[in-house]
């Protein structure tokens, strides 16, 4: 495609600027209908050329004139060389004016909703990549840098790119500033358990006494557990204690080619049944409480409604944090899967084979790109700085690896055909699954601006779940409104005690609270850990020896 000879933000010299336009306009338009092999509808396409041809002549009037206009709020293009140079103000406005139809034309396709939805995702992903903020020969500002350090910038970037390189994944966060069980990790405890797939960590008690019902946090699988754990000010496995409970965690395995083979139902039989029988047996209780975070809550659900089939009930409670039960709505995630790209990975993956973190963690940070991938390339590697250190992107690039079958049938039977919720289409571990038999009291938490797992989804589990519920709204996203400490009285959170259908109707009837949700769970949590009991001296029993100190070895593997 021609777009002129200044290319994505400009006009070829030597032509009237509005034929040029409009010659653009008409270049995009033919471009995305390239791209997309789907028709765009003829009727829509004269009103945004000649929109995009006015706008762009306004654009060059003010870059001729000297007119000096803001530029539109873009954080992007918020340093004061965009609009102090002419010519970078001018690319930066063409670049939004381009950004802007291209987004529009995408939503003028004729497909179903699903394809268009794909379209719009795909152009956006361009868009933000070819961003002129992104390249040292469009971006006034790492030029301006370059020229006050002599170059040093230039060269500390490309140290960084380097380093980068080597290993193998983009920096978010000084990772040397941090070490596991150093200074993220650092919740005093013992494994006291282990096997091929987890190790069991018991936390030390901070009470002289503590509920005899033992609390077991499942994490996610796809990442490490310390998420749950990362500084002691925003810990909310401390927390936990703090509030008397004897808590324990599952901390998986970083999978190599030894599990390959690793099964769901081996991931269920053998390390959250298996967490379950080893809490109840240390604590010497027939019940437990437990928790789930993200795929660890659906692990969870799907291990209780394996043990409800078995004629077990071994929870007093469960505590879903932003997790999927039912996968209707997937939110973005569901743009990436279809049934040709499941048969690829099973392909691929279902027989054997590891699923390697890097390139979930890329996918996710692919999901906001600006905020996760252009923002870092600029700062790093054009402006040579180095990005300031914080625990929760050093835990998100801290990735692992799954086996390839556990993988696929969770891609299939979840995000494809979302059979958790149709009761008996499974056999898990021997046992038709029904999640109807999973009675018992539920705490369901959801992040509002959740990308990964959409907050109306969560509640979804409201209609799966037949026991007494509680659903809690927290504000931010899948990450940082789960971990949001009283402390910090930060953010804030919505309930409602009345369940309706739709999430919608919930969230009418909700009372905004400020800041944190935990302490609504710990209120919900404490009378279902039973009477209070002399906390253990020691951890583990008798047969449950310390194997090494919290946070143990499993979660120091790097992928």
């Amino acid at each position: 495609m021609n777009t002129g000879a200044t290319g994505w933000g400009g006009v070829a010299p030597g032509m009237d600027f509005a034929q040029s336009a409009q010659q653009l306009a008409e270049g995009w338009t033919q471009a995305l209908k390239g791209m997309t092999g789907v028709q765009l509808p003829a009727d829509a396409l004269p009103a945004l050329q000649s929109s995009y041809v006015s706008e762009a002549a306004a654009l060059w009037n003010q870059a001729t004139q000297g007119a000096d206009k803001a530029l539109p709020a873009d954080r992007r293009f918020a340093a004061k060389d965009w609009l102090s140079n002419p010519a970078a103000a001018f690319t930066a406005g063409m670049y939004m004016l381009n950004a802007r139809t291209l987004l529009q034309l995408a939503d003028q396709v004729q497909a179903d909703e699903k394809t268009r939805q794909r379209i719009r995702f795909a152009v956006q992903q361009w868009i933000d990549a070819v961003s002129p903020a992104n390249y040292l020969a469009l971006n006034p500002e790492a030029q301006r840098k370059a020229l006050d350090s002599q170059g040093e910038s230039i060269t500390q970037g490309l140290q960084h790119l380097w380093h980068d390189v080597r290993q193998g994944h983009l920096s978010q966060t000084d990772e040397s500033l941090f070490e596991v069980g150093r200074n993220v990790a650092t919740t005093e405890g013992s494994v006291v358990f282990e096997n091929e797939l987890f190790q069991l960590v018991e936390y030390k008690p901070l009470t002289a006494k503590v509920h005899e019902r033992p609390l077991l946090i499942v994490p996610p699988c796809i990442n490490k557990f310390y998420i749950m754990d990362l500084q002691p000010e925003n810990s909310l496995v401390r927390y936990a204690v703090s509030q008397g409970h004897r808590v324990f965690m599952l901390s998986w395995v970083n999978a190599d080619e030894s599990l390959e083979h690793k099964t769901w139902d081996d991931y269920i039989e053998d390390a959250v049944i298996r967490a379950i029988r080893e809490v109840q047996a240390i604590a010497k209780q027939e019940q437990i409480n437990a928790v789930g975070f993200c795929i660890g809550g659906t692990l969870l659900a799907t291990a209780l409604a394996v043990l409800a089939a078995r004629g077990d009930e071994p929870a007093a409670s469960l505590t879903l944090l932003t997790s999927f039960l039912d996968f209707t709505d997937t939110g973005v995630l569901d743009l990436f899967v279809d049934e040709q790209m499941v048969r690829m990975r099973e392909m691929a993956l279902g027989q054997g084979g590891l699923l390697k973190g890097k390139e979930l963690a890329a996918t996710f940070s692919f999901l906001r790109p600006n905020d996760l991938v252009w923002n870092y390339v600029v700062g790093n590697y054009l402006k040579g700085e180095t990005p300031p250190p914080f625990d929760l992107l050093y835990w998100n690039s801290d990735s692992t690896n799954l086996p390839g079958p556990m993988y696929c049938w969770y891609l299939r039977h979840t995000y494809l055909e979302n059979n958790l919720v149709k009761p008996g289409k499974l056999t898990v571990c021997g046992q038709p699954l029904d999640l109807r038999k999973v009675k018992l009291p539920t705490f369901i938490y959801a992040s509002r601006e959740d990308h990964i797992v959409p907050w109306q989804s969560a509640y979804a589990s409201v209609e799966v779940l037949p026991g007494k519920k509680q659903f809690v709204l927290g504000a931010s996203g899948h990450i940082a409104g789960v971990i949001n400490p009283p402390a910090k009285n930060k953010r804030c959170h919505w309930i409602n005690t009345r369940l309706p259908k739709t999430a919608d109707a919930w969230f009418e009837g909700a009372t905004e609270h400020p800041g944190s949700w935990w302490p609504a769970w710990a209120d919900w949590l404490g009378p279902l850990g039973g009477k209070l009991v002399p906390a253990p001296k020691t951890p583990g029993d008798r047969t449950h020896k310390v194997i090494e100190p919290a946070p143990g070895r499993y979660v120091k593997v790097k992928a």
